[in-house]
């Protein structure tokens, strides 16, 4: 495990790989659901930290003081993700992030987390490249939650990598539409009491137990660079 005396993380072996929803058509089935065991992850300046990589991009994620992480990635390979936030989750924290977001390719930033009893993996996307997850999971509606509309999805994971080994889980996504505009200055809120109330109408219901809940840059076969302050 690297140091992280110097506030550094470099890229070590990981397995898993990058969350989307994924179709019976295999629209996206390039993508496979993250998971697994992370590269490293602990406690940095008074918040959660996670950093993944399967070791095949270029990439430097980087804690910086408080709610503060950097990120930057290129060769257009590999997956990829990192971010700060807290462990564990809570079903009505308030998140605020603000900095700049420059994907090229398939990316997203989003408040990223995961529950247990049962097993569930979240996202609420703000943000994202060249890839919209809406695209293949099943919709279920949407919700208005600060001011802008999010659809609400989901989809189920079959023997799929998870924070408890090998499972089978669903997925719960809300992706903001329109999302934020990429490529410069972004920040924003996001009420997660909103959007676990809108789940919990559409039959979409979170584990009893939260495990860590972040503000997650991601990237899949793709580069760019982020600079993420989260509170």
């Amino acid at each position: 495990m690297v140091s992280f005396s110097a506030l550094l993380v470099t890229l070590t072996a990981a397995i898993g790989s990058l969350a989307v929803p994924t179709n019976s058509t295999g629209a996206a089935e390039l993508l496979q659901a993250r998971g697994g065991t992370p590269s490293s992850q602990g406690t940095h300046s008074g918040y959660f930290y996670s950093w993944w990589t399967d070791n095949a991009a270029q990439a430097t994620y980087t804690n910086l003081n408080g709610g503060q992480y950097s990120l930057q990635w290129s060769g257009n390979n590999g997956n990829l993700v990192g971010g700060k936030g807290w462990n564990p989750g809570y079903n009505g924290r308030v998140i605020n992030y603000s900095g700049t977001y420059q994907p090229n390719g398939n990316s997203y930033l989003a408040v990223y987390g995961w529950t247990r009893n049962a097993l569930i993996e979240y996202y609420v996307v703000e943000s994202y490249g060249s890839y919209n997850p809406s695209s293949a999971a099943q919709r279920k509606g949407t919700v208005s939650c600060n001011g802008a509309s999010y659809d609400v999805l989901s989809t189920w994971r079959y023997n799929a990598p998870s924070i408890d080994g090998t499972q089978t889980f669903q997925q719960f996504w809300s992706v903001r539409n329109p999302k934020k505009q990429p490529g410069g200055s972004i920040s924003g809120t996001v009420d997660t009491g909103c959007h676990f109330r809108a789940w919990s109408s559409f039959g979409m219901n979170l584990g009893s137990s939260h495990n860590y809940q972040i503000v997650a840059t991601e990237g899949y076969q793709s580069s760019g660079s982020a600079t993420i302050t989260v509170s």
